[in-house]
């Protein structure tokens, strides 16, 4: 029998124990983490120490990310199978909680349990309403739900400190595994700071929709930067739209104050798709793509283990309505055997949580990598179908490849486009991975030289390296906050 307890004291742990030789090895393997045991033990007795925490890609150790672990034990060489551990009922560890239940670790983020429910977060929300008193001088930024700190309310969050350093900056994020910015504070999503934080500050800097029930209270002000322009329909000109999910849409957009937009396209497409209507849209280039005109990525390469000699491919697929996983219509492996490079695998954030990582030679699964605009700095070439990367990895006049194999199916039945992507592509469309590697080995960048650059000047002529700090300026002179 395997002994099994949590441990709270020096950052939270599992501890296990036994009889007989030690393991070779014990590891908690999850979909986007793994971690390793310290052992002890010489003979009668073993044990292992796994913290609940990791660092990747060169960052601070954090708590684990939310999900499932397999508690995977080896044996010493010819010792017998060891079992599983005891169950562990669910502890609060401080940093998360944790459940141990026939030898699979459960991990959540550190809510009460006395709020972890629906009537818990009822209470918190009409404590929220009603709060009495005015408002903080504060910032609360929210990036894709909350499960990085990244895109445009980071590059503005890094300008806003620069420039108002006494602000306070709060960053929703669905568990504490998640990285905020140097000075921020992070608040874990339905906590009563989260709660509080989102209520109390001044200005809101988010990317998408705002999460469970929100009302802007006097003087608040949320500016939306959205993720991206678009190619594909969204909001109301999805088709198959309803009553009830056009009212959804509306009443969503009713909540923001600013709209920002990466071009003037993208403001004509927002603002009908999300009845914006009679409401500010600032068309500034997008904050988030600075970085692709003044950054370095040499500091991103040494961090993902790629030498500065090494070419490297980024494939970056949006997500599908009809899946909630990845697509699969790469083998990375084979891609960087074909082409002598290395493939990073960047998922959408919305396949983060469901999905795995991928693995093989001279591959690196990016999909948790925090920053998608770091990656487009160090990426030699692109490769995409319908994501609103495109517009933002253009930025580098860098080659760009549309492994579409579906084009079909998610033009006339899934989503729809807001223009023909084969005809004003800037780079070759392709339906095969074999497609694909002769398009990149054949490397005809002057075909595409005419495409490329109306597509620069239709969608790219404010990304000029000064749109995070346009904004702020903007956020600063109508005094949404004080600085």
């Amino acid at each position: 029998m395997i002994d099994a307890r949590f441990a709270a004291e020096d950052g939270a742990r599992l501890l296990l124990s036994g009889e007989g030789p030690r393991p070779s090895s014990v590891e908690l393997v999850g979909p986007r983490a793994r971690v390793t045991a310290s052992l002890t033990g010489r003979g009668k007795t073993w044990k292992a120490v796994l913290p609940l925490r990791a660092a990747r890609w060169g960052g601070p150790e954090l708590p684990l990310p939310t999900g499932t672990y397999d508690v995977r034990i080896v044996p010493a060489e010819g010792a017998d199978p060891l079992g599983r551990p005891v169950d562990v009922p669910l502890a609060q560890l401080g940093t998360l909680r944790a459940s141990l239940e026939d030898g699979t670790l459960r991990i959540g983020p550190p809510i009460d349990p006395a709020y972890d429910s629906g009537e818990g977060q009822d209470a918190l929300e009409r404590r929220y309403a009603t709060r009495p008193g005015g408002l903080e001088n504060a910032v609360f930024f929210e990036s894709f739900y909350g499960r990085n700190a990244s895109c445009n309310p980071l590059a503005i969050d890094r300008e806003l400190a620069r420039r108002a350093p006494g602000i306070t900056r709060y960053w929703s994020v669905v568990d504490l595994s998640v990285q905020v910015p140097e000075g921020a504070i992070p608040v874990v999503e339905g906590s009563p700071d989260w709660w509080r934080a989102r209520g109390s500050s001044r200005l809101l800097v988010v990317n998408d929709w705002l999460r469970r029930r929100f009302v802007r209270r006097r003087g608040q002000v949320v500016l939306q930067t959205w993720h991206g322009t678009p190619l594909k329909r969204l909001a109301l000109h999805r088709p198959g739209f309803d009553l009830r999910r056009t009212a959804a849409v509306v009443k969503e957009s009713l909540r923001w104050n600013i709209l920002l937009a990466q071009n003037p396209y993208a403001e004509r497409i927002l603002g009908k798709a999300y009845a914006f209507l009679r409401r500010p849209i600032w068309v500034e280039g997008y904050p988030r793509n600075d970085v692709l005109t003044t950054g370095d990525g040499s500091p991103t390469r040494a961090a993902l283990g790629i030498r500065p000699d090494e070419r490297v491919l980024l494939y970056a697929p949006t997500w599908r309505d009809d899946r909630s996983e990845m697509v699969d219509f790469v083998d990375p492996a084979a891609l960087a055997a074909a082409t002598d490079s290395v493939v990073l695998v960047r998922g959408h954030s919305r396949t983060l949580q469901p999905g795995r990582d991928a693995s093989g030679p001279r591959v690196v699964d990016v999909t948790g990598f925090p920053d998608t605009s770091r990656l487009l700095l160090v990426a030699d070439a692109l490769i995409t179908d319908y994501s609103s990367v495109m517009f933002d990895f253009s930025v580098t006049g860098k080659p760009m490849y549309f492994l579409v194999p579906d084009l079909e199916h998610y033009r006339g039945e899934l989503r729809g486009f807001y223009f023909d992507l084969p005809a004003h592509a800037p780079g070759p469309v392709v339906h095969s991975q074999d497609e694909l590697v002769h398009a990149v080995t054949a490397a005809d960048a002057a075909a595409y030289a005419e495409k490329y650059a109306q597509w620069r000047a239709k969608f790219n002529a404010r990304d000029d390296g000064n749109a995070a700090d346009r904004v702020v300026s903007r956020i600063i002179d109508q005094r949404l906050i004080e600085p």
